[in-house]
């Protein structure tokens, strides 16, 4: 090898070890300063089949996600608004939406979330006609509000 070779090739060995330490420098960093957590107000839609109240595995799914972004922060309260369509008798409807609105608490509560007050409620089908009497659609769901501050 030329000397201009051996040149190249230490400078390229230096190079690559500096990096290296920038590297490692910076993954140090990484793992000691860590971004604060968001705890802010988060809202999920928990969606069913049609005339059920049981938590499909993608809700369940939903739920543990947002479960999981609240561990870090203190959880205030959780609202669960249980809703419906407008096919059927409003009074079957109103049921099914509390249905719907327990099914999920019941859910979010298994995910270990931290202790929090739950508020539930039903809304039936109101608000699932609008004004100029066309059906909204998907309306088979539960609306769930963790009101979440940072934990100090």
């Amino acid at each position: 090898m030329t000397r201009t070779g051996t040149y190249v090739v230490a400078a390229g060995v230096a190079a690559a070890m500096l990096l290296a330490g920038c590297t490692t420098v910076r993954n140090a960093r990484d793992r000691i300063v860590k971004p604060q957590p968001r705890c802010v107000d988060t809202t999920v839609q928990i969606y069913f089949e049609p005339d059920s109240a049981e938590v499909t595995s993608e809700g369940r799914a939903v739920l543990r996600a947002a479960a999981d972004q609240a561990r870090a922060c203190k959880v205030e309260g959780v609202s669960v608004l249980g809703l419906a369509d407008a096919a059927g008798a409003p009074g079957a409807n109103l049921e099914l939406s509390q249905r719907r609105a327990e099914a999920v608490s019941r859910a979010l509560a298994a995910t270990g979330l931290p202790a929090a007050a739950f508020d539930t409620a039903a809304a039936g089908q109101a608000g699932a006609v609008t004004p100029s009497g066309d059906a909204r659609p998907l309306r088979r769901r539960a609306d769930v509000t963790l009101r979440l501050s940072p934990a100090h």
